[in-house]
């Protein structure tokens, strides 16, 4: 215990310890903390669905229906209609052959990664020992996922494909998995998953791409990465998503096929020992977001005209921004103290918007990350700007 005290006491003295914030009221892009309204720039919610009011209702009657837990794995009698009805849901929307749900977005990676790589150990399926070839920014549950299947990773430099191209190369003749997130939650920058894709093909790997920040924001109706690129379904091996970002609920899942969900139910340990899976009201809403988008595709559109506004009024102010195509604009301070600084400052001025340094981020590469909702009103965007640069003023 002794060392944990003093790697807190260090942790405070060079403000690593991060400043978490208390909400009192649903995270819509105005907020009140600690009695304070405060403008909200860091939710993921980025269509602005977790507080809309038509998912809310279902979500209530969902608790009259079935109460606010099942208290069982799914494999026990943890199993609802619901969750049925969620993975047809999202199977229906990707245009694929089925999905699986898991309770986060993180276990989905854990188990999934795990359950592909070792199958069911007992049977000694996967004989054959697997590679992982890893994105460089890839998020932290995929790179747990990959050490905790116990496998051999090699990362390669982020979006360069000479360099994946060679490992893939190198290890021609054995069992291989490639790794990447489609939209890197630190850039905001998209995988090039078209190129990816033919390198897989031609190497005999297979591809596991993570849609948590690309799913309800890339594609012309939210369909994801897939429909940005227009590649088809069967261009990815294992499509992984969240429902805790633009779905607004809580969750993840696995999309692909029949095979490949089937195989995952009885190997995913997160899926399998998890006791309370998904509570009834976070399932309706998952599934209800998922019709609502699919019923107005025009909500994609009003995040992406939100996030063009955004860069625009930054670029005319002179402001250093990371050029993405997604709803994440990093802000870039380089300096971590200048950035803490500017963080606290934008929170002065009513602002939400926490500065990103390492070890999130390289040392030296400190940002404010910026995130768009579909609802944030133009005037709401204004008032950022303006913050921002009275916050320049002062920091000098």
């Amino acid at each position: 215990m002794k060392e944990i005290k003093a790697t807190v006491k260090v942790f405070r003295e060079k403000r690593l310890y991060p400043r978490i914030h208390t909400l009192s009221s649903a995270a819509d892009p105005e907020i009140i903390i600690e009695g304070k309204k405060v403008l909200l720039f860091c939710s993921n919610d980025y269509l602005g669905l977790a507080n809309h009011p038509l998912i809310k209702q279902r979500a209530k009657e969902a608790i009259d229906n079935y109460g606010v837990s099942t208290c069982a794995s799914r494999l026990i009698s943890g199993n609802t209609d619901l969750h049925n009805r969620l993975e047809k849901a999202i199977a229906d929307f990707l245009s694929c052959q089925d999905a699986v749900a898991f309770n986060c977005g993180y276990m989905t990676n854990l188990g999934a990664i795990s359950a592909v790589i070792n199958g069911i150990n007992t049977f000694s399926i996967f004989p054959q020992k697997t590679l992982i070839i890893s994105e460089e920014l890839n998020h932290a549950s995929i790179i747990d996922g990959c050490k905790l299947s116990g496998s051999k990773v090699i990362v390669y430099p982020h979006k360069d494909m000479k360099s994946l191209e060679k490992i893939l190369k190198k290890h021609k003749k054995i069992r291989k998995l490639v790794v990447t997130d489609a939209v890197f939650s630190m850039d905001g920058d998209i995988a090039p998953i078209p190129e990816i894709a033919a390198l897989v093909k031609k190497y005999n790997a297979f591809l596991m791409v993570d849609e948590a920040h690309s799913i309800g924001v890339l594609g012309e109706t939210g369909r994801g990465v897939l429909e940005h690129f227009k590649l088809s379904f069967e261009s990815v091996d294992i499509l992984m998503g969240t429902l805790s970002k633009a779905i607004g609920s809580i969750g993840g899942y696995i999309a692909g096929t029949r095979e490949l969900t089937d195989f995952l139910r009885v190997t995913a340990r997160p899926y399998i020992f998890t006791a309370s899976p998904l509570p009834p009201p976070s399932t309706i809403a998952a599934i209800s977001a998922i019709e609502f988008i699919r019923d107005n595709p025009s909500i994609v559109e009003s995040s992406r005209k939100n996030a063009r506004h955004l860069r625009e009024k930054l670029r005319a102010n002179k402001f250093d921004i990371l050029e993405t195509e997604t709803p994440i604009i990093p802000l870039m301070i380089y300096d971590e103290q200048k950035a803490i600084r500017f963080s606290d400052i934008l929170f002065e001025n009513g602002i939400l918007a926490p500065c990103v340094r390492w070890p999130a981020v390289p040392k030296g590469k400190a940002r404010i990350r910026c995130v768009i909702m579909a609802n944030h009103s133009l005037e709401q965007l204004d008032r950022l700007v303006e913050a921002c640069v009275i916050t320049r003023k002062a920091i000098g």
